[in-house]
């Protein structure tokens, strides 16, 4: 058996990150959010969301009961650094690969990020996925739309204030 762990939403404006972690084995998904807040001002610059990601890895881990030498595969993503060093530590080196995860582990954490936008009232655009600028000017309106959703967004991003005064 193998788990697999992706992520979903680091690029994006709006929303936290999901976090999604699946062992096609038995075809069971789950994930848990890294919030919002952690890629917000303060916490942005500490750069708070990898110590927040590498909990919620090992949360999920935990979780999933681990097998004593199931390997695991994780996503390259930045957003995985601190959790990659604490699982190496943790479980061996030998058993974390850090991968480029595709196919239903990656569809499974796309759709439930997605399912997290539409709770804030947000709709994403259809092709998302090709049209990352178009996404973000999307999200960028929406929020200019009502500025109370600016809670929603991403406002670590030094590059944010370009589009938006805070």
């Amino acid at each position: 058996m193998t788990l697999l762990i992706d992520d979903a939403g680091v690029g994006d404006l709006l929303s936290g990150v999901v976090i999604g972690i699946y062992r096609p084995e038995t075809d069971r998904f789950d994930f848990e959010m890294v919030d919002v807040q952690y890629f917000q001002k303060g916490a942005f610059k500490r750069k708070g969301y990898l110590r927040e990601t590498a909990d919620v890895v090992l949360r999920l881990v935990e979780r999933f009961r681990l097998e004593e030498t199931e390997p695991i595969e994780i996503c390259s993503s930045f957003i995985f650094d601190e959790a990659v060093k604490q699982l190496k530590d943790k479980h061996a080196e030998s058993r974390v690969k850090v991968v480029k995860i595709v196919g239903k582990a990656q569809d499974e954490t796309e759709k439930a990020y997605l399912n997290e936008l539409r709770k804030l009232g947000y709709e994403p655009i259809s092709d998302r996925d090709t049209r990352r600028a178009r996404s973000f000017f999307h999200m960028l309106r929406w929020v200019k739309q009502d500025r109370s959703r600016l809670r929603y967004a991403k406002t670590g991003w030094p590059r944010l204030r370009r589009y938006i005064r805070f």
